[in-house]
């Protein structure tokens, strides 16, 4: 008896199926699906997170990858193709073990006119950064690394030997610092993949323009963080917590191998 998976054949990839804006549709393109708005002004930022279905963002392993799947690497992989600069806290770095994007052969449409890869943005007050982050960044698409005033002086100077450092006074980094030290550079594709402390900053400010959100089909149960972590009191928090509610608007949903991914704006 043969099977799809015999004779050393890959496993045909799973399929996207629309299920807004348009039900049923198979063919979709997701740099399509997936663009920026044109014509930017000003930086965009999105985020791209991925959670189980009771909202666990976190699995076993302590990392998100647990919740992932093939889609959702493609997905990923798109959107890192689209952006200008990935941002991440300095705490999502290192447990999920960043270092600077690689290029990838599909990109070359997707990235025409700029560099090969979107830089990487980390934004850490302690500096305890993996080396590899800062060294190994191609010259084009060199490492930023946010930081403050009061940060150890010996790393902030080998951080900025190799990466390209913005210190900001006062004893956090807040969200606004962020937009526009990547204004200045001319980054206005955003993509920040957490974790949840950042992303509660952007909330918070008012600052977040759209959420990529994957629903992984798992239970995590109690104990695991929400995607935005982190309220009034808590550790981490963000320093203005909002008050309210900020509304969105469901753009596209997508359904592959049991995975949900929804694109939402900002109202």
């Amino acid at each position: 008896m043969s099977n799809t998976h015999s004779a050393g054949r890959s496993p045909e990839p799973a399929r996207f199926r629309e299920l807004l804006p348009v039900p049923g549709r198979t063919d979709v393109d997701l740099a399509e699906a997936y663009a920026y708005p044109l014509a930017l002004d000003r930086p965009w930022v999105r985020a791209n997170m991925v959670s189980s279905a009771d909202g666990g963002a976190i699995g076993p392993s302590g990392r998100s990858r647990d919740l992932s799947s093939d889609p959702d690497r493609r997905v990923m992989g798109v959107l890192r193709g689209l952006c200008d600069v990935v941002l991440v806290g300095a705490a999502t770095a290192r447990k999920e073990g960043y270092r600077p994007v690689r290029p990838r052969e599909v990109w070359a449409r997707l990235r025409e006119g700029r560099p090969a890869t979107p830089r990487v943005a980390v934004v850490s007050r302690s500096l305890e950064l993996d080396a590899e982050l800062l060294t190994t960044a191609p010259g084009d698409a060199r490492t930023i690394v946010f930081t403050v005033a009061g940060a150890p002086a010996e790393l902030r100077e080998f951080v900025a030997e190799h990466a390209d450092l913005v210190v900001v006074d006062g004893v956090s980094v807040g969200p606004e610092h962020i937009v526009n030290a990547l204004a200045e550079r001319g980054l206005y594709r955003v993509l920040t993949e957490g974790g949840p402390h950042l992303l509660a900053e952007f909330v918070a400010a008012g600052l977040l323009d759209e959420l990529c959100l994957t629903v992984s089909p798992h239970l995590l149960g109690a104990g695991s963080p929400r995607i935005v972590t982190g309220g009034p009191g808590t550790p981490g928090a963000p320093e203005h917590t909002s008050a309210g509610t900020t509304p969105l608007r469901m753009a596209r949903l997508l359904e592959a191998d049991g995975h949900l991914f929804t694109r939402y704006l900002r109202e």
